[in-house]
């Protein structure tokens, strides 16, 4: 199969009505091999293939790193780079793809966490000098952590005042991802601000366990609320 019909093939899979069954499908052809259709499908006018090529990512690299760690650190380098200013590109999906990478390799989410925690990180620090000012790719940053705080919740917990200050941010998808991050995290210190945001009727799309689904701020923040409440815990 030649590269351009393989790329084709890729974002064939990912649109497919039964893109989870086929996943072995992917998972079959060595990854380095299907990285050119996950990157296109990264930009693909579909948002169901795009946050579909996100799961395939973490499943794909994670791979990768299983057999040889350093090309997967090159895939991981490539999504950074995607997101420089002299890369030429803007990065869409970048940082959801490498935090679902990190989901799924605990060796990358060891070296490369700090980078997801520095695109939200506006103040000079400890952390790589990336913060992402473009409010729909933070929003992406912020998801990623979310779903990080899923499953390796060590790597998220530092960053917990700068998700925290999200809950105010004028974005509402901004508000929405750090009030489901701090429910996952049990920050106690976001109760005031998410009491605040269970009015916010603020729509937004939410990507989780591999559906999308359309909810509400108001709908996060009191999911979040609930979760810090005594009883839940």
């Amino acid at each position: 199969m030649h590269r351009r019909q393989r790329k084709a093939w890729v974002l064939e899979l990912l649109a497919h009505p039964q893109w989870q069954e086929r996943l072995p499908e992917l998972l079959a052809v060595p990854g380095e091999q299907v990285l050119g259709g996950l990157f296109a499908a990264l930009l693909s006018p579909e948002v169901q293939v795009r946050w579909h090529a996100v799961t395939a990512f973490g499943l794909v690299v994670a791979a990768i790193a299983e057999r040889e760690l350093e090309r997967a650190r090159i895939v991981m380098r490539r999504l950074l780079w995607s997101l420089n200013d002299e890369s030429g590109g803007i990065g869409w999906g970048a940082p959801e793809a490498m935090a679902e990478i990190m989901v799924q390799s605990p060796r990358l989410a060891q070296e490369y966490a700090n980078h997801l925690r520095a695109f939200i990180h506006e103040a000079e620090g400890d952390y790589p000098d990336c913060y992402l000012e473009h409010a729909p790719l933070r929003r992406g940053a912020l998801w990623g952590l979310g779903r990080l705080a899923e499953i390796r919740p060590e790597y998220v917990r530092e960053a917990g005042p700068d998700i925290v200050r999200e809950l105010r941010d004028p974005d509402g998808p901004l508000r929405g991802y750090a009030a489901w991050t701090v429910g996952l995290l049990r920050l106690a210190e976001a109760q005031p601000d998410l009491e605040r945001l269970c009015g916010d009727r603020t729509r937004l799309e939410i990507y989780r366990n591999r559906v999308l689904s359309t909810t509400t701020v108001a709908a996060l923040a009191h999911e979040a609320h609930t979760a810090l409440s005594p009883a839940s815990t």
